[in-house]
């Protein structure tokens, strides 16, 4: 009898509702079906479009550049570095790109330029092609007959002022994944002397280790191209003359890339290249240490990095450069590939009218999306002033430099 009176008391409620339901469908206009009516006439807030892949391109032959200007809204808590990493750029890629804009408070809704276009580098296009000013990689794998030719690019760090990364050409001589640090005396006697702490002989992978869990042995012993263990350093200058990658990107890499690989480092801060019938130039910062003196001798220093075939295109297309708009692209560098022979393509022009896009990270990306994030200003300042090891106080230094599927 208990529990009846029980169930009895609870329905009472429940057919209260239910005729407070029923008396709702007769409520004057200003009631729930004029709220639903409103719903109904409020305006749809189009979605922003996904972002366009921003680490591997076809190539077409009748241009030099690859991929697009985006634009993309900061989150609440983003910084730079955050999205950054989103869109596989460095972190001096996209701080050059927004120069107005601060670095760690970006402001939520505040609209990111993204230099997700590339001037492809004069150097042949075959094997790794490393620009060092651009702080980019690019890898151009060989192409199969009947194929059109590719390239995947991924933002690089270098060598810091003092720990300069070399010039020249070299080759992949031996690879290897999970590799140890095993640092010199001096390493450990600097280590010690500015952090208090005593570095081990041998620093076996895991997250202590500042290699990362790929490593590719070049042709020069003490050099190569590795991972790290804190992917806020790419994108800066950082290293002792190493080239390090996000830990995705060195994986897709290390996949891709095999042993006898060509690789070319060349440093061009001006990068000239032909699009949509107009000569384009992609301007960079010029390197601290960059022996040449760009200052003063900037015209003819210009003209050596044009390219023999752009220089013989110019002449037949009977066309001139615009050396006033080369003057101002290269003394405020934005990283942004702009034409200076007359095109409708310019610099403000090219940023306000570039697609807005979703801030996240673009389809087909080696990263998961969070790892590695956030980082906050003073790990990054930390980070900065921090050294990487050279390969002569790695691995490679203790054993011979010789070809290896490992």
């Amino acid at each position: 009898m208990k529990t009846m009176s029980v169930l009895r008391n609870s329905l009472v409620p429940m057919s209260c509702l239910a005729l407070l339901a029923g008396c709702s469908l007769f409520q004057s206009p200003g009631g729930f079906g004029k709220r639903d009516a409103d719903k109904k006439n409020e305006p749809v807030i189009p979605t922003l479009p996904e972002p366009v892949p921003t680490h591997q391109f076809d190539i077409d032959a009748t241009t030099d550049i690859v991929g697009v200007v985006q634009k993309t809204q900061a989150g609440k808590e983003d910084t730079l570095t955050d999205i950054a990493r989103r869109f596989n750029v460095g972190y001096e890629e996209i701080v050059r790109a927004n120069p107005s804009i601060d670095p760690w408070l970006p402001g939520e809704g505040k609209e990111i330029v993204i230099p997700s276009q590339f001037v492809l580098p004069n150097a042949p296009r075959e094997g790794i092609v490393i620009n060092a000013a651009a702080m980019r990689l690019f890898y151009y794998p060989k192409v199969k007959k009947g194929e059109q030719q590719v390239v995947h690019t991924y933002p690089i760090g270098i060598g810091k002022v003092g720990w300069k990364t070399p010039e020249g050409a070299t080759t992949i001589v031996r690879r290897k994944k999970d590799p140890e640090w095993r640092p010199t005396a001096s390493i450990i006697r600097e280590h010690l002397k500015e952090r208090g702490e005593k570095l081990e002989a041998v620093v076996k992978a895991g997250p202590d280790n500042p290699l990362g869990r790929h490593a590719f042995y070049l042709g020069w012993p003490t050099y190569m191209i590795h991972g790290t263990n804190k992917p806020a350093g790419v994108g800066l200058r950082s290293s002792h003359g190493c080239i390090r990658l996000y830990p995705e990107d060195i994986a897709a890499l290390f996949e891709s890339a095999p042993i006898g690989t060509p690789v070319r480092v060349v440093n061009q801060p001006f990068v000239f290249g032909w699009h949509d019938g107009a000569l384009h130039i992609q301007a960079f910062d010029v390197l601290e240490d960059d022996p040449r003196d760009w200052k003063k001798a900037q015209a003819k220093l210009l003209n050596k990095a044009l390219a023999e075939r752009i220089k013989s295109e110019l002449a037949a297309r009977k066309e001139k450069i615009d050396w006033d708009a080369v003057a101002k692209l290269t003394h405020e560098p934005r990283g942004i590939p702009v034409s200076v022979t007359g095109g409708p393509d310019q610099l403000d022009s090219i940023v306000a009218t570039a697609t807005i896009v979703q801030n996240k990270v673009a389809p087909g990306a080696t990263w998961d999306g969070i790892s590695d994030l956030p980082v906050d200003e003073a790990t990054f300042q930390e980070l900065v002033s921090d050294r990487e090891p050279s390969v002569e106080s790695a691995e490679a230094a203790a054993a011979p430099v010789k070809p290896t599927t490992n």
